[in-house]
């Protein structure tokens, strides 16, 4: 496939729907080729369809991060599609509803920290490695969460996974900024997307929408690498928990 050499690639996971989906928009307002991954398909057409990108340059990729290998494989299916990636946005996750430690499977155990933390980590490895072949030049951010700090009760495991995925960022970040690839993660509170089931205590009208978080992901896309910020806290101005 014949490319623009100065076309910029973003790969972004979870690119199905909420907060991947209003990145991915971002970004191909933006200007970026992108790669779509998420479970899928119809979601991920959706996105495509949402960005007005032509299939070459709007790659879907149906994959499960929870899969060992998987993070290599949405790796190699874009570089073979597009030839390079500028950017990551390690944005999918699943967690569980609220459950006790005592009655979490080692399954669900497994599956929370493989999606969360193992395959994050594996696709920026990946990302850094070709991004400093590239002249240092390219962008790697997360997606954690508020609960990695506020740790609340029925989701240590995910509470555990994000809070790792906030220290591996801060020490990418310190390892690879002389490089001049930049490493974010962005630790939102309650956004208002299908990852919070409907409950009568949350007031919705009250959450971070996705594309407040797509906002930020775009401010670190366009702040020099020296000036890069390595977290980005994002907390509704009232908290979204009503009174009971």
């Amino acid at each position: 496939m014949t490319r623009q050499k100065t076309e910029r690639v973003a790969l972004v996971t979870g690119a199905g729907r909420g907060i991947g989906r209003a990145t991915a928009l971002a970004l191909a307002r933006d200007g970026y080729a992108l790669c779509l991954a998420a479970r899928s398909f119809d979601e991920l057409e959706e996105t495509r369809s949402l960005s007005g990108l032509e299939p070459a340059r709007s790659l879907i990729v149906l994959i499960d991060l929870a899969g060992e290998d998987s993070p290599q494989e949405l790796f190699d299916a874009t570089l073979g599609h597009f030839g390079q990636i500028d950017v990551l946005v390690n944005n999918a996750g699943w967690a569980p509803p609220r459950t006790p430690l005592l009655k979490t499977s080692a399954a669900t155990q497994d599956r929370i920290l493989a999606v969360n933390l193992r395959a994050p980590i594996a696709l920026a490895r990946l990302a850094a490695a070709r991004m400093a072949k590239n002249a240092g030049a390219g962008a790697i951010v997360s997606v954690a969460s508020a609960a990695a700090r506020s740790t609340p009760a029925g989701e240590a495991i995910y509470a555990a996974a994000k809070a790792g995925l906030v220290a591996f960022s801060r020490a990418a970040f310190a390892e690879l900024r002389s490089s001049g690839v930049k490493v974010a993660v962005i630790i939102p509170g309650l956004v208002d997307t299908a990852l919070i089931p409907s409950n009568k205590h949350l007031d919705r009208s009250l959450m971070l929408a996705p594309e407040d978080v797509a906002g930020a992901m775009m401010s670190v896309l366009r702040t020099p690498a020296h000036a890069c910020p390595v977290e980005i806290a994002l907390e509704p101005q009232r908290s979204p928990e009503r009174a009971r």
